[in-house]
């Protein structure tokens, strides 16, 4: 055989041999693209997939627009659960730091979620999401004529308050402190879904309560603006909490209050933006 023709075939078997080692790498290279492709749709697939039962402490007031909310989480996300206890936030305060188990906490003020927060029981930043200012309730038709805080001064009314630790409780006292007014209540209820049933149940004439539970009562009482209220608007803060066993879940459905939609849901329940 010739110098020049084992060159050639040398050549040839070098060729060979760099062309298979460039396939295999080729080959390695994909497997390893699309296994990474794979296993990312993967965790992107378990991130979306939420399960599980989220437990959600909150203020009393937003009863109504949470329980919307929360068959809606439960709607858009299969194989979820949300479970609501709804009170006085001072009270779902002590709950939460004294280890009650829960997920999120949506308070009425940003001094009853400071107790938790200085617990060390939050995760990260509370977020405020709505804002409720108060409303006079009145019997059905307003048979007392109320049209001023003033007028609940009067001593033939009998007038309800939140109790001065719940948030509604707080805003009215502000607000009365504001009109230099002295207002003396017939009793102190322990939430404001409890001052404004007084009123419902005729065991009282009028409650200063959250524009929001005058809403959601209908045509049960009627609502009375007075202007001392813009010196008492309430921000709505709500966070994860520190001992949650559903944190995806838990930020998710806190996702699903801050959206567009769950805004829109607030809004319509007479909550104040931002």
């Amino acid at each position: 055989m010739t110098r020049s023709v084992r060159r050639t075939r040398r050549m040839l078997k070098v060729t060979g041999a760099g062309a298979a080692a460039l396939l295999a790498l080729s080959a390695c290279s994909s497997s390893d693209s699309d296994s990474a492709g794979s296993d990312s749709s993967a965790s992107a697939s378990a991130s979306d997939k939420l399960s599980g039962e989220v437990t959600v402490f909150a203020a009393a007031s937003l009863k109504e627009s949470f329980t919307t909310l929360g068959k809606e989480f439960e709607k858009e996300h299969p194989g979820t659960k949300v479970t609501f206890s709804f009170g006085g936030s001072d009270a779902l305060a002590a709950s939460i730091t004294g280890g009650a188990p829960a997920d999120v906490f949506a308070s009425a003020s940003p001094k009853t979620m400071k107790i938790v927060t200085d617990a060390g029981d939050a995760t990260g930043t509370p977020a405020t999401f709505v804002r409720n200012q108060l409303e006079i309730a009145t019997l059905p038709g307003n048979p007392d004529k109320i049209a001023s805080l003033k007028d609940l001064t009067k001593s033939d009314l009998k007038v309800v308050l939140c109790d001065k630790t719940v948030p509604c409780g707080a805003a009215a006292q502000k607000a009365v402190d504001a009109s230099k007014l002295k207002l003396t209540p017939v009793s102190y209820e322990e939430d404001v879904k409890s001052a404004l049933n007084k009123v419902v149940l005729k065991e009282a004439d009028a409650a200063v309560v959250y524009k929001t539970d005058v809403k959601a009562a209908g045509d049960k009482v009627e609502g009375v603006e007075f202007p001392e209220s813009a010196d008492a608007i309430n921000d709505y803060p709500i966070t994860v909490l520190k001992e949650s066993q559903n944190t995806a879940a838990a930020k998710a459905f806190i996702a699903l209050v801050q959206s567009p939609e769950g805004q829109k849901v607030l809004s319509e329940a007479g909550f104040l933006q931002p």
